[in-house]
Parts: structure tokens; sequence; C-alpha cells
């Protein structure tokens, strides 16, 4: 397994990072909170109303609920700085972390490639997953809260995607299941709320280098089924608490990976209609965009990160 660390990303000059807030009822986007001194990624959504974000390797929380964009994007009120979650033992965190169901615990990817159960409310952390020569991004958490889902990435020298795969482990880091097989890769894997699917990003399908497609499985690995078919790369999906839409991030055609600061979309499918999609936002961002599940706990709105420049602050 690579000793290499990821570096942590900060914002380049000029730029900001803005956690925003989609409503499903107005189908409108406002500004919880900006910032040009940190890099915040990956909002997931609290029981209790809360946004959590990571940035520079730490936890942090931010009510979601802040000022609202006055006329022509001007503040109402300065918005209250997101907090740190104090995880004692916990090494840097990168912007793979998820809610339980029970609302107080999160489990998070670290820069060990190891993942760890982290209280909500800050505390010790414990590690989850063992020493198996594998490094492992977490990414999902059953409806039950029994197991989580993870991409296992397996390198070859230097080229850490030579096998990425989806599994599922048990909360004592026991009973690993290998979903797929194939080298892929895969990614962004997480659970429908119904348990029956995993939801998931692979290349699988296509010869292209680079060419993500969503697709879904059955967590005992069968069922193996592609969901969209477009020229677009395509990362990430997240299924609604409701059951009935998702959201996913659409990357511009040829991309490899999932870079950050690219022209991307968010864009909302029915689950019955994958292939039917619908841009919601065009937006600057990317990795750090919406890596995790980020849908309010009633299906109402989603949250996510742009990182627009000072010239092309829209």
């Amino acid at each position: 397994m690579s000793d290499e660390k990821i570096p942590q990303r900060v914002l380049r000059p000029g730029q900001s990072a803005r956690i925003r807030v989609w409503d499903r009822a107005t189908r409108t986007v406002r500004t919880v909170f900006e910032s040009r001194d940190r890099l915040y990624e990956a909002p997931n959504w609290t029981t209790d109303g809360q946004l959590l974000v990571n940035g520079d390797g730490k936890l942090w929380l931010l009510p979601v609920d802040g000022p609202a964009d006055g006329p022509a994007g001007s503040r109402v009120d300065p918005p209250a700085p997101p907090r740190q979650i104090h995880a004692t033992g916990l090494p840097d965190v990168n912007n793979d972390h998820v809610l339980a169901p029970d609302g107080a615990t999160m489990f998070a990817s670290a820069n060990d490639w190891h993942i760890w159960e982290v209280p909500l409310a800050g505390g010790a952390a414990r590690r989850v997953t063992v020493e198996d020569g594998g490094m492992h991004f977490l990414h999902g958490v059953s409806p039950d809260g029994q197991r989580l889902g993870y991409v296992r990435l397996q390198p070859e020298g230097d080229n850490w995607w030579a096998s990425a795969t989806i599994h599922t482990v048990g909360l004592d880091g026991q009973d690993d299941v290998a979903v797929t097989t194939d080298p892929g890769p895969a990614d962004g894997c997480e659970w429908t709320p119904d348990g029956e699917w995993i939801v998931f990003n692979t290349e699988q399908f296509s010869t292209a280098p680079g060419h993500a497609q969503l697709a879904r499985v059955r967590p005992d690995g069968t069922g193996l089924e592609q969901l969209t078919f477009d020229e677009r790369v395509n990362w990430f999906p997240h299924v609604a608490p409701t059951g009935d839409v998702a959201v996913y991030l659409s990357y511009p055609p040829g991309t490899t990976g999932h870079p950050a600061d690219l022209p991307v979309e968010l864009r909302l499918v029915s689950v019955d209609a994958w292939q039917e999609p619908t841009t919601l936002v065009a937006l600057r961002g990317g990795q750090g965009t919406i890596n995790v599940p980020s849908w309010a706990p009633d299906g109402s709105a989603f949250a996510f990160v742009d990182y627009p420049t000072d010239s092309r602050n829209d």
C-alpha cells in the first residue's frame, strides 16, 4: 500500500468556497456560508439542521439556516463561521465522510487510508478498517447502520487506480465483502434508502479511459445495471431519502477522474428514468462539490459546494 499522503486542498488566489443549498420546492439556490480563507468540501446534512464539511484535514459543523442572500448577492447579516469538531486520535481527513442513521455518529476516511468512527459531538475516534493491504475510501452507510460501503483501491506502483472496487464491511472492520470485482475504476457507492441497491459510478461499461457512468448493484453483488448512457462523465449519485429522485455530478466529456475547478453540472433524475436528467445548477467545481450524501433528512433540499473565482463569481 502506498505511504504517500494526499496534500490538503487550498483555495487559489481570488477563489472562494461557497457552501450552498438547492431547495426542491422552489428550485432555487441560496448560499449558507462563503469562505475566502479555507477550502471546504463535501457537505453532509445532520438530523438537527447542520452541515458537516471538511477543510484543512478537519471536520466542521455549521447551521443550514445561515443568513439569506440579499439584493444582488449582498449579505443581510454576517454568517456564523463553521466550528471544528474535536476528535481525538483522528488523522487528517479527506472529503469522504458520512453520517450514521442514529444522527450522533459519523464515519470518515482519513489520510492513513482507513475509515474511522467519530462522535458528531466530538471525542475519541475509533479506527474501523484493518490493515489488509488496501486503501479504504468511505462513501455510504447502510440504512440499518450496520455496514459501511467503501471504495477499495489496490495500487500498482504509482497507479493508484489500477483496481478500484466497491466493498462493504461491518462496523467492527470484519466481514469485508467485494460487491464488484471488475477493476473499474468504480467510486461513490451508497445504498438506496430502502437498502435494496448500491448506486455508484464506474468505468467498466466503457473502453474510453475516464468515461464513468452511473450504475447500481444489489448489496450481494448481483443484478449489476448501467443507469446512464451519455457522453458526459457522471459521478457520485445520491438518492434522496424520499427514494424518488437522485442528484449527481456531471463532468464535461473527456474528463478523467473527478478533478476540481471544472465547469460541471448538478443533475436531477427520477430513479425510474435515469436517462432523462434535468440540469439544476451549472457551476465551477467537481472534486469537493458533492462527494458524499448531502440530502436533507426529509429530502426537501441538498447541499453542495462551488468554487468561483473573482473573475467568475456566479
